[in-house]
């Protein structure tokens, strides 16, 4: 089963006037919807738009893992265990909150920053908080988080070009950037295909794309 989300439903958030513009593809803090908490392991997809300067402030977070990724632009991350990082597109940075932690996400670059962040619950709550950056992932890489039960698959493809989509319990394709066709849909960037029991699935780049395809086991 394939229930496809287009970029123009998600929810609106962020403050436009402090430079922050958020796009959530689930129920995310004021947008509360009880049917769209989570798929799978994946319990949040927001696009964050940044302009010069501006920011979030330090914040906590407990119990999640926090995966971001660049799609232009520079993200400056500081958080409470001590950490400092400027990601940029095609790193892959993780945040494991665990038990609790804090941190700052802030656009210090010259240039407007947008990035994708996703949140996975993890499989037993608690633990030491954890960080990592993966920089310039390769296409053919896939990057586990197994406190999650999780495997994140970052795909490029030019026109014409196919990519299998994970066989599994859950999958979760999101279009980065580009437009594809995947079971005779159209997806364009931002949108989004939560897949059910996928099996012999394939995407194809009807221009060049960028996808992030999320690969799970039962929730």
């Amino acid at each position: 089963m394939m229930d496809i989300r287009r970029a123009g439903e998600r929810y609106q958030g962020g403050d436009p006037a402090a430079g922050i513009e958020s796009r959530h593809a689930f129920s995310f803090g004021s947008h509360y919807d009880p049917d769209n908490l989570r798929f799978g392991a994946v319990l949040a997809c927001n696009e964050e738009r940044l302009a010069p300067g501006a920011g979030f402030d330090e914040h906590p977070h407990s119990h999640t893992e926090i995966v971001t990724w660049v799609v232009e632009g520079e993200l400056t991350h500081r958080d409470s265990t001590g950490r400092e990082s400027v990601v940029r597109h095609g790193d892959v940075q993780r945040l494991s909150s665990a038990g609790g932690v804090r941190h700052v996400e802030r656009n210090d670059g010259p240039e407007p920053l947008t990035f994708i962040q996703m949140w996975l619950a993890p499989l037993r709550p608690g633990g030491d908080p954890s960080y990592e950056v993966v920089r310039g992932i390769a296409d053919s890489t896939p990057y586990a988080v197994p406190e999650a039960g999780a495997m994140l698959h970052v795909r490029r493809l030019g026109p014409g070009e196919r990519t299998a989509v994970p066989d599994g319990a859950h999958a979760y394709l999101h279009v980065v950037r580009g437009e594809v066709r995947l079971d005779g849909e159209t997806l364009g960037a931002g949108d989004a295909a939560r897949i059910t029991d996928a099996k012999g699935l394939e995407a194809e780049g009807t221009t060049g794309a960028e996808l992030l395809i999320w690969e799970m086991g039962p929730a």
